[in-house]
């Protein structure tokens, strides 16, 4: 695969968040400022996975699973969908699990038993969801209502969407869910290296100091609140 080609606003983005790591300010902005320019904006990020119909499902069930309304950041102010569209355009979703025997009916204590990778299962769970809400409201996920994606993501869940209609022999509904969740989840906490918590917004709403390297000065500070603010890999601080 070819490297996309490396444009002005990318190498002088690239300038800037090298200088915070070696302890040079930028003039007028804070090295939070500075990754969120760094990061994708959302709006205007191409997919390298997601077809454009499975990228507006994930968009809008990322904003129902983290929704803004909460008291932190929602899934996309964050970019929790960059995140899982470039783990499943590498290896994590392709290049695991390739191996059988499988054995669906398996008890949970197995492990991973399903004969799909990552990839498959969101290409297989979003087409089912789809032709359900199809079925049940004559629209795609992605153009209901926001209860009504609730309604169908408490259905997906609890395996009230029976995937063995649709024609899937291996996958339920709560597998799908399942996987989707826990990615969302890892999007939203993970470094903002990996496409996800952007400006590492999801840290500072919990309070976590991320990727310091020595918490040495504060080990016989007990009961006194943690005063700075989270640093990702590159040394970014917030």
């Amino acid at each position: 695969m070819s490297s996309p080609p490396f444009s002005r606003r990318k190498f002088l983005v690239s300038s800037l968040l090298a200088l915070p790591a070696l302890g040079i300010a930028v003039h007028g902005m804070s090295a939070a400022q500075v990754a969120e320019i760094a990061a994708p904006d959302l709006a205007a990020y191409h997919p390298v996975f997601f077809s454009a119909d499975e990228w507006r499902f994930l968009l809008a069930a990322c904003d129902r699973l983290i929704p803004a309304d909460g008291r932190g950041p929602g899934a996309l102010e964050t970019n929790v969908p960059v995140f899982i569209d470039q783990q499943l355009h590498g290896e994590f979703g392709h290049e695991i699990y390739l191996q059988g025997p499988f054995d669906v009916k398996a008890p949970p204590t197995l492990g991973y038993q399903l004969p799909y990778t990552p990839q498959e299962i969101y290409q297989r769970g979003i087409k089912i969801v789809d032709s359900w809400c199809q079925q049940h409201y004559q629209k795609r996920f992605s153009e209901l209502d926001t209860a009504q994606q609730d309604a169908a993501l408490k259905a997906l869940q609890g395996n009230d969407i029976d995937f063995a209609q649709f024609g899937e022999p291996a996958l339920k509904g709560s597998q799908f869910f399942g996987e989707m969740l826990s990615d969302s989840k890892n999007g939203y906490l993970s470094d903002p290296i990996y496409g996800g918590n952007k400006g590492m917004k999801a840290w500072i709403a919990i309070g976590f100091p991320g990727a310091r390297a020595s918490f040495l000065e504060w080990v016989t500070q007990h009961n006194v609140k943690y005063p700075l603010g989270p640093v990702s890999l590159t040394g970014i601080r917030a």
